[in-house]
C-alpha cells in the first residue's frame, strides 16, 4: 500500500531504523542522544519515508515521536507491542524493525492515538499533580503512624488530622506542649464539642526523636501543598479554553473540578477520533472483557488500558455511590449486591465514561435518569416475577388490569 515507509526498533540506547523504497530494504543503526535522533529524521527524509511505524516502549519513543512531528513527517504511528509481536525464535533488533516495515508497507499497522503536542504537556502536569497529591497522602499516614506510636489518638476524634485543630495540636506537641487539656483548647469549631475526648486522645508519651519527625513531615506536607498549589494554576490556565466542557463535566454526580481536568486531559474534548462511546470505552480500559470458546462466554478481567483515566472514573464511581437519590448510586449499589463492590466500581466508572463520550459529543448538560430508572425500565419483569413469587408461596393473587402487563418496556 505504501512505497516508501521506515520501521523503528526503539532501546534505550540504540535505535534499529529499515526503510523499505523501490530501490530495496536499508538498514541503519543510530544513539538515542539528541544529536542521533536529529540525524535519524535527516536519514528517514532523505529516504523519502512519508510513514513511520515504531513500538511504545517504555518513554524512549517520546523524543523521536516529537522530532519527527516537528519535522513533518507525514504519518507517525506507535504501535501498541502486542499487536505486533512477531514468533519467537528467530528474534534480532534488525529483524524487529524489518518485521514493523514490512507490516507498515502492507497497511497493517494501526496506532495508537496520540494527543496534539498541546494536550501532551497538559496530560504530563495534570499526572504530575496527581502523583504529588498521593505523595501528599503517603506522608500524612506516615505522620498518623508517629502519632499511633506515640499513643496520641487523634484520628480517633477528629476527622482530619491537619485541619486548622488538628495542624494546631501538632504543632503545639512538636513544641514541648505536653498538657492534653492545654492541647485540647486549641480545637476550633465543632471539634469545641469533642473537648474531654480530645484530652484523653492527646495524653500520650512523645519522644525528642517523634518530635524531630513530626516536624520534618509538616515541612514536607507544607512544601507538597505549595507545589500542587503551582501546578494548580498552571492546568488553570491551560484549561482555560475548556472551561465550558469542564463545567458540562462538573455536572456529573461524583466528578469533580479536579476529576473533570484529568479526564479532559486524557481525552481531550474532540470525541470524533473515537468512532463511538464502546471504542473509547475499550480505549481507557474500563470495558468488560471478551473471552468466548465453543460458543460458551466465560468470565473474563476488563482490557488493559489508559491506568490515569481508569483511575480516576473509578474514584468518581465510588463518589457517586455516596451520592443521593441519583441513577448512579442505584446502579452501584444493584450491582455491588450481586457482583461486589470493586466490580460494581468499575460498571459505574464505565457508565460515567459513556455519559462523558455523549455529552461532549452533544453538548448537553448531564440529566439524572433517577433513582428507579432501572425499576421503570424492567417494570413488566418485575410485575411477573412478584406474581410468580406469591403463587409459590400458596397465595392467590388477582391482577385489576393485565392489560399492563403487556406493555412494552
Amino acid at each position: 500500500m505504501y512505497e516508501r515507509c521506515c520501521g523503528l526498533d526503539i532501546h534505550k540506547k540504540l535505535i534499529v531504523a529499515c526503510s523499505i523504497t523501490p530501490k530495496g530494504k536499508e538498514i541503519q543503526s543510530f544513539g538515542t542522544m539528541t544529536e542521533d535522533i536529529i540525524s535519524l529524521v535527516e536519514w528517514v527524509k532523505s529516504k523519502e519515508c512519508s510513514r513511520v511505524a515504531m513500538e511504545s516502549t517504555g518513554v524512549y519513543w517520546k523524543p523521536i515521536y516529537n522530532l519527527l512531528e516537528l519535522n513533518e513527517v507525514e504519518t507517525t504511528l506507535v504501535i501498541n507491542a502486542q499487536h505486533i509481536k512477531a514468533v519467537p525464535g528467530r528474534k534480532t533488533d534488525v529483524k524487529d524493525a524489518e518485521w514493523i516495515a514490512d507490516l507498515l508497507r502492507h497497511g497493517l499497522l494501526k496506532g495508537s492515538y496520540i494527543p496534539d503536542r498541546d494536550q501532551r504537556e497538559l496530560r504530563e502536569l495534570v499526572r504530575y499533580r496527581r502523583s504529588l497529591i498521593e505523595e501528599r497522602t503517603r506522608e500524612v499516614n506516615r505522620l498518623q503512624k508517629i502519632l499511633e506510636g506515640a499513643n496520641i489518638k487523634l484520628a480517633s476524634v477528629a476527622s482530619n488530622i491537619l485541619g486548622v485543630s488538628g495542624r494546631a495540636m501538632i504543632d503545639a506537641i512538636i513544641q514541648d506542649v505536653n498538657d492534653p487539656v492545654l492541647l485540647a483548647s486549641l480545637a476550633k469549631g465543632r471539634l469545641k464539642n469533642k473537648k474531654e475526648a480530645l484530652e484523653k486522645a492527646l495524653k500520650g508519651l512523645i519522644g525528642a526523636h517523634q518530635k524531630m519527625i513530626l516536624a520534618t513531615q509538616l515541612e514536607h506536607i507544607d512544601f507538597l501543598d505549595q507545589k500542587i498549589g503551582n501546578l494548580d494554576r498552571e492546568v488553570v490556565n491551560r484549561t482555560l479554553p475548556f472551561e465550558e466542557d469542564l463545567e458540562l463535566l462538573d455536572t456529573i454526580p461524583g466528578i469533580g473540578r479536579r476529576s473533570a481536568e484529568e479526564i479532559i486531559a486524557e481525552i481531550g474534548t474532540d470525541m470524533s477520533r473515537f468512532p463511538s462511546d464502546a471504542h473509547l470505552s475499550s480505549w481507557a480500559g474500563m470495558s468488560p472483557g471478551q473471552n468466548e470458546s465453543a460458543g460458551k462466554r466465560k468470565a473474563s478481567r476488563t482490557r488493559k488500558g489508559n491506568n490515569a483515566l481508569r483511575r480516576t472514573l473509578t474514584e468518581a464511581a465510588w463518589a457517586a455511590a455516596r451520592s443521593k437519590n441519583t441513577y448512579l448510586s442505584a446502579k452501584y449499589h444493584r450491582i455491588a449486591a450481586r457482583r461486589g463492590a470493586n466490580r460494581a466500581a468499575v460498571a459505574v466508572g464505565h457508565t460515567i465514561l459513556v455519559i462523558i463520550y455523549n455529552m461532549l459529543k452533544t453538548r448537553e448538560k448531564y440529566k439524572d435518569l433517577g433513582v428507579d430508572f432501572l425499576d421503570r425500565r424492567r417494570k413488566n419483569y418485575t410485575i411477573k416475577r412478584s406474581l410468580k413469587t406469591l403463587q409459590n408461596l400458596g397465595i392467590e393473587v388477582t391482577v385489576n388490569n393485565p392489560e399492563a402487563l403487556t406493555i412494552a418496556n
